[in-house]
């Protein structure tokens, strides 16, 4: 008992200590300035995903943290919704389940019919390969408008709103 009282103090302890400074490589250095980087973390890649990478491999790493931080907000607002009591009226299948017996979160996928999981992992395929699709026409690594629409705000205006996006879509994950 005691020594696991000392050793809990020398680990609390240890937390307290400063940091150890390291050099950052040069691979980490070329992407400090590029939009994401904040501090306290500055640029971050814990499995060094971008070691050696070129910029065609950093927009398409961008480009899937993007998309995937708007379908984990979106999860996370259904999430919300759902919490509060909205439910969709009526029935989920024809038996007769309605949406309202449908429990929150992942225990509510229990609930589902099987068909209907078939149904949705079907429709998010179908998303993915002939929706979701980076044409290349964008101005920026998950720009989906894909020239359809244009930004009405400066430049700097556009930055703060992507980067605000971004570190939304960071914390939904």
């Amino acid at each position: 008992m005691k020594s696991a009282i000392l050793f809990s103090l020398v680990a609390s302890a240890a937390a307290f200590a400063p940091a150890k400074q390291g050099s950052a490589s040069t691979a980490l250095n070329a992407y400090d300035d590029t939009l994401g980087v904040q501090k306290p973390l500055g640029f971050w890649d814990p499995l060094n995903f971008l070691d050696g990478a070129d910029e065609d491999r950093f927009d398409r790493l961008r480009y899937v943290e993007v998309k995937h931080g708007r379908i984990a907000m979106l999860a996370v607002l259904g999430h919300v919704v759902t919490s509060a009591g909205y439910r969709l009226p009526g029935n989920i299948d024809a038996s007769g389940t309605s949406f309202s017996s449908i429990k929150v979160g992942i225990a509510g996928l229990s609930d589902i019919p099987q068909a209907g999981l078939i149904q949705i992992v079907a429709f998010i395929g179908f998303l993915e390969v002939f929706v979701m699709k980076d044409k290349g026409k964008g101005e920026f690594p998950g720009d989906l408008r894909n020239g359809m629409f244009t930004w009405k705000g400066s430049e700097e205006e556009l930055m703060e709103k992507r980067a605000i996006e971004l570190n939304n879509g960071r914390a939904a994950q």
